[in-house]
């Protein structure tokens, strides 16, 4: 369910100024689609259609699906593109671009052999176009402003209408003044379901678009001359600790579909299984030609889509495994303070700053435990917390939380995982063994099955 709708009214923009092509009927003289709206950036649960063929809906992550009506066989949408407010984190807001109040934008969602009508109402200070990414359609559809058609003036609406010949994991984005209206968060994803609801079926479908911004300390809007040093890694323009949970319930066949529009390429690796990739933008894998992985990259403007069966109950990291992508705010200009003495440079500083806190000569862990002073509107480096202590992520980070005995439409956060007795690692306080004495691979390393545990273990005899 949506938070609120805002209707701009059947013909709230006036007549739509149609795309000039012959493939389609003209729609001039129709009243708009309602255009909704989002505020929340809360992930929203999946409501199946009520018209049209039937299909299992995905989740997006922080995100939503946008509605559409029926119109003579025809399913309409309509996007508007426009500033938005939107929050990457709990306190911290960006003055970005997106479509209907959000970055990113709504989902959409069809069948694959609908017709849709997509209208989209420009409300930004400049043109635009949207360009429908991997789907198949009339040349004067594809949504490159100056080549396809003209590019959409402020104030006015184009519709683009087209058949959906191929399902599969598609996105759209600007194709005018692509850099700067991409680089301030335009983009979404397209969903096409298969014409036959018992091909490719899973449970659980979730969508994660990687995208970045490049903010300032204290400041709302993303610079957009940045090339590869942007300081915020997002999914779906949010970042951990503010990224949704992907939850899932034991034994569901689950997919989880990740989009690329960053400027660089991101290695998505989750913990505790391995899966299949089934699909990339460019169509499904067939049976035999998919391969399993543990981590697989995203290439920039490209998708993935991986498959796997919860078997294992818990709760599973899942993030990008460049490591300063599960960072926040990253100021590539700091130094390396490792192994440097500060007590008597930290002496003379709290004579002028009393508060001065010397960090980085052990690490950069203790930036996650500690409460730093921050500008207005900046998250901290490292963030969010765990059932034992501070995780020391953001960014790209989420995590996967597999239970016994949930509900089919149920995706609300269950909590940490506890884990059974035996089943999570402790602290040793016996002896330990002496692997100076290895003279040869064929050593034996005395047994550790005699060593004491920590007491404050539970005192099974092992664990699996």
């Amino acid at each position: 369910m949506m938070n609120r709708r805002q209707l701009l009214g059947a013909g709230a923009a006036g007549g739509a100024a149609l795309v000039s092509t012959g493939a389609w009927s003209k729609t001039a003289n129709m009243g708009l689609p309602e255009a909704a709206v989002m505020d929340s950036p809360a992930t929203q649960a999946p409501s199946a259609p009520a018209t049209g063929a039937p299909y299992n809906p995905v989740v997006t992550l922080n995100g939503w699906t946008l509605p559409f009506r029926m119109n003579n066989g025809v399913k309409e949408f309509h996007l508007v593109a426009e500033p938005v407010e939107r929050a990457l984190a709990d306190d911290m807001t960006a003055y970005l671009w997106g479509y209907n109040g959000q970055s990113i934008g709504p989902t959409i969602e069809a069948v694959e052999g609908d017709r849709v009508r997509v209208f989209v109402t420009n409300k930004l200070p400049e043109h635009t176009s949207v360009h429908w990414h991997g789907l198949i359609l009339p040349s004067g559809m594809d949504g490159v402003g100056g080549l396809s058609h003209p590019g959409i003036p402020p104030g006015k609406t184009y519709v683009y209408e087209f058949d959906l010949v191929k399902s599969g994991t598609f996105m759209y984005h600007p194709h005018a003044d692509e850099m700067v209206q991409m680089a301030m968060g335009m983009m979404g994803f397209f969903i096409v379901h298969p014409r036959d609801s018992a091909f490719m079926p899973v449970d659980r479908d979730f969508l994660i678009m990687l995208n970045a911004f490049d903010i300032d300390p204290g400041s709302y809007v993303p610079k957009i001359m940045t090339m590869t040093d942007f300081n915020l890694w997002t999914w779906n323009s949010r970042i951990f600790p503010s990224i949704d949970p992907l939850v899932v319930s034991k034994n569901d066949r689950v997919r989880v579909r990740v989009g690329n529009l960053t400027m660089t390429n991101h290695p998505i690796h989750m913990h505790g299984y391995d899966f299949e990739v089934t699909c990339t933008d460019g169509g499904w894998v067939r049976p035999e030609a998919r391969w399993p992985e543990v981590t697989i990259d995203i290439p920039v403007g490209a998708m993935r889509a991986y498959e796997f069966d919860a078997v294992h109950v818990g709760d599973w990291a899942i993030h990008c495994h460049k490591s300063h992508h599960t960072m926040n705010a990253m100021g590539h200009d700091v130094p390396t303070f490792i192994g440097v003495d500060k007590s008597a440079v930290t002496r003379k500083i709290r004579l002028l700053q009393p508060e001065f806190m010397p960090m980085g000569s052990t690490g950069m862990a203790e930036m996650a435990e500690m409460s730093m002073p921050l500008p207005d509107n900046t998250v901290p480096m490292m963030a969010g917390w765990g059932p034992h202590g501070p995780l020391e992520m953001g960014g790209m980070f989420s995590v996967v939380k597999v239970r016994e005995g949930i509900s089919a439409g149920d995706y609300s956060d269950p909590g940490w995982y506890e884990n059974p007795p035996g089943t999570q690692a402790w602290e040793w306080t016996g002896e330990l063994p002496d692997f100076s004495r290895a003279s040869g691979p064929g050593t034996d390393v005395p047994s550790s099955g005699s060593s004491a545990r920590s007491s404050g273990h539970d005192g099974h005899s092992g664990h699996k």
